[in-house]
C-alpha cells in the first residue's frame, strides 16, 4: 500500500472513532455519569454469571492489560516491524512513544471526566480511579493494535490467525473489565474508540514521516528459474572460443 493511502485510511478511520468517542462521552457525562442504555443489564448478567473458575481466568486475562507486558509486547511489535537494527530500533521507540503517549492522553480524559464505576459491591477484583474511558481496555487495545500493524507490515499475506488471536485478546481484556464488574461496558467501548482513534493518528503520522522502507512489503523471494543465467537456446554451454 502507497504512503498516501495508508496516511488516508489511517486519518479517516482515526477521525471517526475520534468523532464516536465524543458522542458517547457526552452521553456518559450528560447523564451525570449513570449507565448508559445497556450497561446495567450486563453488569446484572455478570453477577448471575461468575463461577470461581471462571472469575479467577478472567482475572488472569484482565491482569495481562496492565504493568510491564503491554509495553513488552509493543517492544516486541518494533522488533517485527523492522529489517534492520536501525529499523527495529526505530520502531520499537515509536511503538513506545504512542503507547505512552495514549496512556497519558486517556489518563487526562479520564480524570476530566471523572465518570463514577459500577457499585463496589458488584467487583470481582480490585480497581482505582475513575472509569471512562477503561485503562485496562485502552492499554490492551492500543497494544493488539500495534502488534497487528507490525504483523501486517512483515507478513501482509500470512499471519491472519496470529492477528486474529491479538486481536481477541486485546477485544477480551476489555470484555472481563465489564465481567468483573469494575466498568460499565460503555467505558470498554470508549476505550476501543479511544484506542483506534489515537492509533489512526499515529499511524497516519508515521506514514507520513517514517521512510517509504518501513511500509513496503518484504522482496519476495526469487525462484531457482529466475536466478539461473538467461540462455535461451544455448542449453547453458558456454560460448566458444
Amino acid at each position: 500500500m502507497k504512503r498516501g493511502d495508508v496516511c488516508e485510511l489511517a486519518g479517516s478511520v482515526g477521525v471517526g472513532a475520534w468523532a464516536a468517542f465524543t458522542v458517547l462521552a457526552v452521553n456518559a457525562v450528560g447523564g451525570d455519569g449513570g449507565p448508559l442504555w445497556g450497561d446495567r443489564s450486563l453488569l446484572t448478567w455478570s453477577l448471575h454469571h461468575r463461577p470461581t473458575m471462571l472469575s479467577a481466568l478472567a482475572r488472569g486475562v484482565t491482569a495481562t492489560g496492565t504493568g510491564a507486558l503491554p509495553y513488552l509486547l509493543v517492544t516486541l511489535a518494533g522488533v517485527l516491524a523492522g529489517r534492520t537494527a536501525r529499523q527495529r530500533l526505530t520502531a520499537a521507540a515509536l511503538g513506545l512513544a504512542c503507547l505512552t503517549g495514549g496512556q497519558a492522553l486517556r489518563y487526562g480524559l479520564m480524570e476530566a471526566l471523572h465518570r463514577a464505576r459500577p457499585p463496589r459491591l458488584d467487583w470481582a477484583t480490585a480497581a482505582s480511579g475513575w472509569s471512562f474511558p477503561s485503562g485496562h481496555t485502552t492499554t490492551a487495545a492500543l497494544t493488539a493494535g500495534l502488534l497487528v500493524i507490525a504483523l501486517t507490515l512483515r507478513a501482509p499475506r500470512g499471519g491472519t490467525a496470529l492477528r486474529t488471536a491479538v486481536g481477541c485478546w486485546g477485544a477480551l481484556v476489555g470484555l472481563t473489565r465489564v465481567y468483573l464488574g469494575v466498568h460499565w461496558f460503555s467505558d470498554v467501548v470508549a476505550g476501543w474508540l479511544f484506542a483506534v482513534g489515537w492509533l489512526g493518528l499515529c499511524l497516519c503520522v508515521a506514514a507520513r514521516r517514517l521512510p517509504a522502507a518501513f511500509l513496503a512489503p518484504p522482496a519476495e523471494p526469487r525462484t531457482p528459474e529466475e536466478h539461473a543465467p538467461q540462455d535461451p537456446g544455448r542449453g547453458g554451454r558456454s560460448r566458444p572460443a
